[in-house]
């Protein structure tokens, strides 16, 4: 008695493509659907205290991920600011903005207990004592660690900033949110502060 073979039946040779084909798009799935190893990360607030607990959590996670990316948006912007460059000319809103908002990491004031100056100055004399780092400290450590740093686009043009009045970090950008929402939306972790 002898076996006889369906003809419609796939071949070994198809089965073998079709398993390659079912594999190729199991591994695109896998690529572009599971959240990378990232830290994606908002920051909003340009208070000092608020500032320190973003680069406290990036330079950590900075151990932890492979990549860190902080995207500065409205009040936190100025924080970026470098005290000792001087911009070109601006107009009237544009130097508004440049006198009433803080210039430089240095310039932050605290959220909560300022009082014209005195709880700031007492929170940076005790994290000095402490042994805990400064902001700028932390921002220096921060690109040592290869975290990015993008820049709300919107919020340097609305607030009148320029990229050459910004710090000198290796990896910082002007960006529009698109770009944030591209890394968050495959970030594992997605932080706002």
């Amino acid at each position: 008695m002898t076996q006889e073979t369906d003809p419609q039946a796939p071949t070994m040779d198809q089965l073998a493509q079709q398993v390659a084909a079912l594999q190729a798009q199991l591994d695109e799935l896998r690529e572009n659907s599971l959240p990378q190893d990232k830290l994606s990360m908002v920051v909003f607030s340009g208070d000092l205290d608020r500032q320190l607990a973003a680069f406290i959590i990036a330079t950590g996670a900075a151990a932890m991920f492979e990549e860190v990316v902080m995207f500065f948006t409205f009040w936190a912007t100025p924080a970026l600011r470098d005290p000792a460059k001087r911009p070109g000319p601006k107009d009237m809103m544009a130097k508004m903005f440049g006198w009433m908002l803080p210039k430089g990491p240095n310039r932050l004031k605290l959220s909560k207990m300022h009082m014209a100056g005195m709880g700031t100055g007492m929170m940076k004399g005790l994290m000095k004592k402490k042994g805990v780092m400064s902001l700028e400290q932390l921002i220096k450590q921060a690109a040592d660690s290869g975290v990015k740093i993008y820049v709300c686009q919107m919020s340097m043009e609305l607030m009148g900033f320029t990229t050459d009045e910004l710090l000198d970090y290796p990896d910082l950008k002007v960006a529009g949110v698109a770009k944030f929402l591209a890394d968050a939306g495959s970030s594992k972790t997605t932080l706002f502060i």
